[in-house]
């Protein structure tokens, strides 16, 4: 993954690597949840939904970054549905898909899972600024 294309580090990074993208119009990645990860913790054994949705939102502004001069935020979430947990160990593959990209505004659908099985899914709206 370029380091250049996100404005996060460690640990507020929640991709590990893209595997595949189509800039404009789908992106694959994934991040693997290990017990070193911050939110994992002795009473807090799954990744948190909120994490998963933001990983999401991470995934999804690779789709719109066409210069490297721009920044990506996370304008909004909706229907944001858990679906399944997350554990140390697991996989999670984040999937998201432009439905549509105008006047710097970015919007999909993303989806998370682990083997195959769903683990949460949201509408993601991003908007895209000069840094």
């Amino acid at each position: 993954m370029n380091n250049t294309v996100l404005p996060h580090r460690y640990p507020f990074l929640f991709i590990d690597r893209v595997v595949e993208s189509e800039p404009g119009k789908w992106v694959k990645g994934y991040k693997f949840i290990t017990e070193n990860d911050w939110f994992i913790t002795e009473n807090q054994k799954e990744m948190p939904f909120s994490i998963i949705i933001e990983a999401l939102a991470q995934t999804a502004a690779f789709t719109a970054l066409k210069d490297p001069a721009e920044i990506g935020f996370l304008s909004s979430v909706k229907k944001a549905e858990y679906t399944g947990k997350v554990f140390v160990g697991d996989k999670l593959d984040l999937y998201f898909e432009v439905s549509r990209f105008k006047r710097g505004f970015l919007f999909g659908n993303g989806t998370a899972s682990v083997n195959g099985k769903p683990a949460a899914k949201a509408e993601i709206g991003i908007f895209m600024e000069a840094k």
